[in-house]
């Protein structure tokens, strides 16, 4: 396993880092902990959660994600181990989440609960990295194409919620602070709050990337690296669809998208087509597409680790030994050549 230092800090984590938002609906806390063991055996020590999973997020389930991480804590003593991390719901408007504190926000009271509730379903005194899940505002995240500027809609301001954050870090409840689903501004005012105010900086920034949806790379990437913020790849398969199996139109029962059709983000007729050129592209050079993509994002200077997530012990095994895969440069052309042709295909 290869690692990498999360940020300006002094911790590694493993380039591929393990996601858990189907434990506690697709996946029982048995299988969790078989998944949360494998990948400890093989490397990896980056557990990514959320107060929101799992996903689709809803009242009956929700906090069982890090219930059955923090009961897996529990048992196999390995918190010390772990890289743990986990974040704080935006605005319950975005998803709907009104179940979430009543109605979540990002205000210094909301954090404060959040936080409590988190380390005590996880049973840890602290988690290393502290990430809020989406904006207060209303911007570009979960899909949104285009922008329409709405600073009536702007909400909590980041200082409020910087500031809490930061109050976090300093009582040592939080080792460290991260962004997710976030915009190249919403980056540079948590950075521009940090130097003024004497405030932690971000280290982290957990964004959507995949070979269907590169638009990370436009400002976020630059920033990233020259702000030393590692980026945290979520979706690196497209909700699946990078494995291969909703080609030609298959629906596979079980799957994500057969279970919640509403997951159709990358799904469209260009992400269909892009898939398939990117399929023909591994099969010219003896690779599995998931292989494909996800030695992709890992070969990328920019992300920190990438965040694999599976339903079954054989798709995490896949998904662990893809990420060691060495592209070529002939590989490396074949992808620009199909990404020239479809430019994100999917946000």
């Amino acid at each position: 396993m290869i690692y990498k230092t999360l940020g300006n800090t002094d911790i590694e984590v493993s380039l591929v880092g393990l996601g858990t938002m189907t434990y506690g609906e697709q996946n029982s806390s048995e299988e969790a902990c078989e998944q949360m063991d494998y990948a400890v055996s093989k490397g990896i020590n980056l557990l990514d959660v959320a107060e929101m999973y799992p996903v689709p997020a809803r009242e009956e389930t929700a906090g069982l994600t890090e219930t059955y991480v923090g009961e897996w804590l529990r048992q196999t003593g390995k918190r010390k181990e772990i890289v743990l991390a986990t974040k704080v719901a935006g605005p319950s408007s975005v998803l709907g989440v009104n179940h979430i504190r009543g109605g979540s926000r990002l205000s210094a009271d909301h954090i404060r609960r959040a936080i409590e509730g988190s380390l005590e379903r996880l049973q840890t005194d602290y988690v290393d990295l502290y990430q809020v899940h989406w904006p207060e505002r209303m911007t570009n995240y979960f899909g949104q194409r285009g922008y329409t500027h709405r600073p009536s809609l702007d909400g909590i301001a980041i200082e409020e919620t910087m500031t809490e954050l930061s109050q976090l870090v300093a009582e040592g409840l939080v080792k460290h602070i991260g962004i997710s689903n976030e915009t190249p501004w919403g980056l540079m005012e948590y950075l521009r709050l940090s130097r003024e105010r004497d405030m932690p900086q971000v280290v982290s920034i957990q964004n959507p990337y995949s070979i269907l949806s590169r638009l990370f790379e436009n400002g976020l990437a630059e920033m990233a690296i020259r702000e030393e913020i590692g980026l945290l790849a979520y979706s690196p398969l497209a909700f699946g669809v990078l494995s291969g199996k909703y080609m030609h139109g298959a629906m596979p029962a079980g799957s994500r998208i057969d279970l919640f059709p509403r997951f159709a983000r990358y799904s469209g007729i260009t992400s269909q087509a892009a898939t398939q050129a990117y399929y023909d592209v591994a099969k010219k050079h003896g690779l599995s597409l998931v292989e494909l993509s996800l030695a992709f994002i890992c070969q990328q200077p920019f992300v920190a680790s990438c965040l694999i997530g599976a339903t079954t012990m054989e798709q995490l095994k896949q998904n662990i030994d893809a990420c060691q895969v060495a592209l070529s440069d002939e590989v490396k052309a074949d992808l620009d050549e199909v990404y020239q042709q479809y430019p994100d295909p999917a946000p």
